[in-house]
């Protein structure tokens, strides 16, 4: 399936606000009503929008402090990186993990109450993890731009 300018407007409102209603939806992208959720359903099919949730409040829920921690392993065979990411799932802390090109092997995102948090996170969690030959962290002063929409 191809999107079409339609398909677009939906996927970029319902980013921006994903509990507004099918009238409001249909009104904010110029469809009937039953147009704009044969269309939202086709686009759940087809995996496009893949599901609804709520962005919390980090500071609210007293873990406003974001580490991103790079991690070196000691070997790059397949079964290094499948043991390192079967056990950074496991972090409640650890909101992100990429693999990477580059320097680091993976970058993870993490977040914490505070510095001395962090400090636990790191020894009850990522000191613990398997194949770890190196590992930076570099703290969050503030964020300057964050989103979840992605471009469409």
């Amino acid at each position: 399936m191809t999107l079409d300018a339609t398909d677009r407007r939906i996927l970029g409102a319902l980013q921006i606000r994903g509990r507004m209603s099918n009238a409001d939806l249909s009104e904010k992208v110029n469809l009937s009503p039953s147009a704009c959720h044969r269309r939202v359903q086709r686009l759940e099919a087809d995996g496009y929008i893949k599901d609804y949730v709520a962005l919390l409040d980090a500071r609210k829920l007293g873990v406003p402090t974001t580490v991103f921690v790079e991690i070196t392993l000691q070997a790059q065979a397949d079964d290094v990186l499948e043991a390192f990411e079967t056990a950074v799932k496991r972090i409640p802390d650890v909101l992100e993990c990429h693999l990477m090109a580059g320097k680091a092997d993976y970058i993870l995102k993490v977040v914490a109450e505070s510095t001395e948090d962090f400090a636990r996170i790191h020894r009850q969690y990522l000191a613990r993890l398997p194949g770890v030959a190196q590992m930076q962290s570099s703290f969050a002063l503030r964020t300057v731009f964050k989103t979840t929409a992605l471009p469409v």
